[in-house]
């Protein structure tokens, strides 16, 4: 066929072809559209930031011969038994249901390797991850779906979540497909018809609230486990100062490049603010309480390289987690299934119908066929080479600014490509002295 724009013809910006596709659906169905993965839309990242590596005013470090350490201590502020972990990658909730057990023990496998946390995400925790996470997070969402004392004292910590970067202000999405015998079970669910998590907790409705559950949390657990609490990135500053004085020990702010195993995609693409801007307005919100860095703050939503991970360090986060990523290590979207991808109306790279429960590399399913593709011991082993390999770009970024620890990255290392990129993350424009908004 010949190339419209060679005819003379001319797409509109404003009803390019999948916005025309989207309508067309809308008119034909009547239902919107519900899908997985994160935003699609080119959004202010962590791209736009570049690193001042040094030179003359600085000097770098020697890789083969200077350290550069890469630990970190996640929740000293109250609990007795804080994370003491090897590198600041930490992997993100993903529940079983919205994951096959097999991708659930990958997980858990390729974080211990490397000496990382993983985290259960909704629906409870199931004896495979457990069983093979060194450091396990303990997920406690409004939905309570297979919350148990006993589970929470079994996990390492526990991380109450109010919000998540792909749809702050909604709950999660289980479509019935995926409701297999053993999730229903474990949500006391019936078998095969769609869950809807609620949007807010059941048992507050405001931060004072917040306050008297971690109460709660620490007396379930001794004061041993440090509490973490997620938000969506959205009014973050805002946030993030009534965590801390709710009494967590851990904030984690997830922007709005976080995946999602089922939500509406409105949701996905106009809800929440980008990670860029949210990580200068928590640590602002911290600092001004003279705690950050002694309440540490995780960052999530997009995070894919070692890069991403060390300019979110210097941005000020302690840590950052990893969701979409580390399924993508795992094999999502892999070109050995293009076929099969295609008969799903899909293709490599495309693959974000995590609601069906037909996920050919048998990551985002409860088929047991399916889910049998998965070996929980070569996925292992394939995220913790992707850990490792994020964990080396990071430092060797951090040696090339002369840095001999991660946490010593400071925005003082960045510059931004862009005047946006810059008002958001509060570095000047390169070539320049100017942060926008902040005068000359």
């Amino acid at each position: 066929m010949t190339d419209p724009a060679l005819r003379g013809l001319r797409e509109s910006a404003t009803f390019d072809r999948a916005t025309i596709a989207g309508i067309q659906k809308a008119a034909e169905t009547g239902v919107y559209d519900i899908r997985g993965w994160g935003a699609k839309r080119r959004l202010p990242h962590f791209d736009d930031l570049l690193f001042l590596g040094a030179s003359m005013s600085r000097y770098p470090l020697e890789g083969y011969r200077e350290r550069c350490d890469t630990d970190v201590v996640l929740g000293d502020r109250h609990a007795s038994q804080p994370l003491h972990l090897d590198i600041p990658i930490t992997i993100a909730g993903m529940s079983f249901g919205a994951l096959s057990a097999q991708a659930k023990e990958a997980l858990g496998r390729g974080a211990s390797d490397m000496g990382t946390s993983t985290t259960t995400g909704d629906g409870g925790m199931t004896p495979e991850e457990r069983g093979q996470s060194k450091h396990l997070v303990y997920q406690y969402l409004p939905s309570r779906y297979g919350m148990n004392p006993d589970d929470l004292r079994a996990a390492d910590a526990i991380e109450v979540v109010l919000g998540q970067g792909a749809k702050p202000g909604g709950g999660g999405m289980l479509l019935g497909q995926k409701i297999s015998d053993r999730v229903a079970g474990m949500r006391t669910l019936p078998a095969g018809i769609d869950q809807r998590s609620a949007c807010r907790h059941p048992d507050w409705t405001g931060p004072d609230d917040l306050t008297i559950k971690i109460l709660e949390l620490r007396e379930i657990t001794d004061w041993c486990k440090p509490i973490y609490v997620k938000v969506g990135a959205t009014r973050t500053y805002y946030d993030v100062k009534l965590a801390v004085a709710a009494g967590a020990d851990v904030v984690v702010v997830d922007g709005m490049q976080g995946g999602t195993a089922a939500t509406q995609d409105v949701f996905i693409e106009h809800v929440g603010i980008p990670t860029l801007a949210a990580i200068p307005q928590a640590v602002q919100a911290l600092a001004e309480l003279g705690l950050h860095r002694k309440v540490q703050l995780i960052v999530s939503g997009g995070v894919r390289t070692g890069a991403d991970v060390a300019k979110a360090m210097a941005l000020g986060a302690d840590a950052v987690a990893i969701g979409t990523a580390a399924l993508i290590a795992l094999g999502d979207n892999h070109p050995r299934y293009a076929e099969e991808y295609a008969a799903l109306g899909s293709a490599p790279g495309y693959y974000d119908d995590y609601q069906d429960g037909r996920d050919p590399a048998g990551i985002t399913t409860q088929d047991p066929e399916l889910a049998a593709r998965l070996d929980p011991v070569e996925g292992g082993r394939r995220v913790a080479n992707y850990l490792r390999v994020l964990t080396l770009e990071a430092q060797t970024l951090a040696r090339a600014c002369g840095k001999a620890h991660l946490r010593h990255l400071e925005p003082e290392d960045l510059v931004a490509l862009t005047i946006e990129a810059a008002a958001m993350a509060r570095v000047p424009l390169a070539g320049t002295s100017w942060i926008p908004g902040q005068g000359l």
